[in-house]
């Protein structure tokens, strides 16, 4: 849901929000806050993935483009170069990781996850921490999986590293 009136991306990429909303086509998006849950397995998956792979570059809920006029913050984003010192990621992410809140409605998180594959997002992964479930999300829609892998560089990311306690 939009708060407030149209705004540029020049002024939404000027202002600071907390928390930090999204970016579409003008609005303001509020997203939901995580929980325990949610950031529990968000801070599991970037220690792990900064723990394992010292060649890429790991952020939280970081601001991206994945169009002129839209901008949304992937509760991780995996890129292969170093930071830009831009206010936001404008080149596809080489995995965006989207992590199930109580309250999400899937029509918004699929449309999420479409964005990012037409930006040129090679891997889309979905985590739902409440039934402890990971999906991929690609041309075939989302499959469920066990372990998070990648290719050139390889990347792995297991059920057990999502989900420790």
């Amino acid at each position: 849901m939009g708060v407030g009136t149209l705004i540029s991306v020049e002024e939404y990429l000027n202002t600071s929000y907390d928390p930090d909303v999204e970016f579409v086509d003008g609005v303001l998006v509020e997203r939901n806050v995580g929980d325990e849950q949610h950031s529990n397995v968000q801070s599991n998956v970037i220690f792990a993935l900064r723990s394992k792979y010292k060649q890429i570059k790991v952020y939280p809920e970081l601001r991206s483009r994945v169009t002129q006029t839209r901008y949304r913050l992937p509760d991780v984003s995996v890129t292969l170069e170093p930071a830009t010192g831009q206010k936001a990621l404008v080149e596809a992410a080489f995995v965006a990781i989207e992590i199930l809140s109580e309250d999400d409605r899937m029509t918004r998180v699929i449309e999420k996850l479409k964005e990012y594959v037409a930006n040129g997002t090679p891997h889309i992964w979905l985590i739902d921490p409440r039934l402890r479930q990971m999906f991929t999300y690609g041309g075939t829609g989302l499959q469920e999986v066990s372990v998070f892998t990648t290719d050139n560089p390889g990347l792995e990311l297991t059920h057990e590293e999502v989900f420790q306690e």
